[in-house]
């Protein structure tokens, strides 16, 4: 089986980003084309992530639209919930009510969040607690700074990650994006913490260091970040997914019709050629997604 943790799409068709590199408008995938990529794929299960915030999308996708969508495929799709911390000015009552009421719409998470705000911001802070306390782990996107992109913002080392996972134990914290997978390198440099550095990883990476300090700290292997970090260098890249096992899961971020979805056949080749062991690949597959997720599969 596989479970794809970290995906997107719309109900109807629609305009998603715009792309400064290749000067194109990206379109939505929609939620047909979706499960007819799955199929393609061999993938069996996908959890459906709302983008909300601004900075993320020229036209959102709602929390309400994601569990309407699964309630229509529900052999295939999960739905996740996604409201911005900044709803209701943050306030802990009002974030509170709406998570436990989209909890009690089939909703087993939280994320991507991508609001561009800082990581420990007060309002940030309040939807951590809020999640804590409902259980519910929370997939987040890292951004690099304030203004010009999106995601929760840390500086280099990710020192305000480190404070929340310090803060709220009981959380599950499921890390994504490129200035969180750039820093599994030590020489990690601020120029490039954006990007996709290649080369052989540097010990004592920082990322390294905070998946050993801290259980709650999980991740999804998705996007050209998740793929760059484990296939950059592959025999560091099979250590590093053999010691964190258990709490590393497969993700495609798939959003685009047509896009490249590398990282599935990168870890089948991986088992085939007997570098990664099946145990490991059964985890990262669909065991790991579906112990942290309470899926019956």
């Amino acid at each position: 089986m596989i479970i794809d943790v970290h995906a997107h799409c719309s109900p109807t068709p629609g305009w998603l980003s715009y792309d400064p590199v290749k000067e194109v408008y990206m379109p939505w995938i929609t939620v047909s084309e979706l499960i007819d990529r799955m199929r393609q794929e061999g993938i069996d299960k996908t959890v459906v992530l709302p983008i909300g915030s601004p900075e993320s999308s020229i036209e959102p996708v709602t929390t309400h639209e994601v569990v309407d969508m699964c309630r229509r495929h529900e052999r295939e799709l999960i739905p996740f919930c996604n409201p911005d911390p900044r709803l209701c000015m943050g306030v802990e009552k009002y974030m509170s009510f709406i998570l436990g009421e989209y909890k009690r719409q089939g909703c087993v998470g939280v994320g991507e969040m991508t609001a561009n705000v800082p990581f420990d911001d007060p309002k940030v802070l309040n939807m951590f607690r809020t999640c804590e306390e409902l259980g519910l782990p929370v997939l987040f996107h890292v951004g690099p700074h304030l203004g010009g992109c999106y995601g929760l913002v840390d500086e280099l080392h990710l020192p305000r990650l480190e404070k929340c996972l310090k803060s709220f134990p009981g959380l599950i914290f499921i890390g994504h994006s490129q200035p969180f997978w750039a820093e599994i390198s030590s020489d990690l440099k601020l120029e490039e913490r954006n990007g996709y550095p290649g080369g052989p990883v540097a010990p004592g990476g920082r990322l390294v260091e905070l998946f050993r300090s801290y259980p709650n700290l999980h991740a999804d292997l998705s996007a050209t970040s998740g793929y760059n970090a484990v296939s950059r260098d592959p025999s560091f890249g099979v250590d590093f997914m053999d010691e964190f096992q258990d709490r590393l899961m497969f993700g495609t971020d798939l959003d685009c019709p047509g896009q490249d979805l590398p990282l599935l056949g990168y870890l089948r080749s991986l088992e085939q050629s007997g570098k990664l062991t099946h145990r490991v690949m059964d985890k990262i597959t669909h065991r790991n997604a579906a112990k942290l997720l309470h899926l019956t599969i």
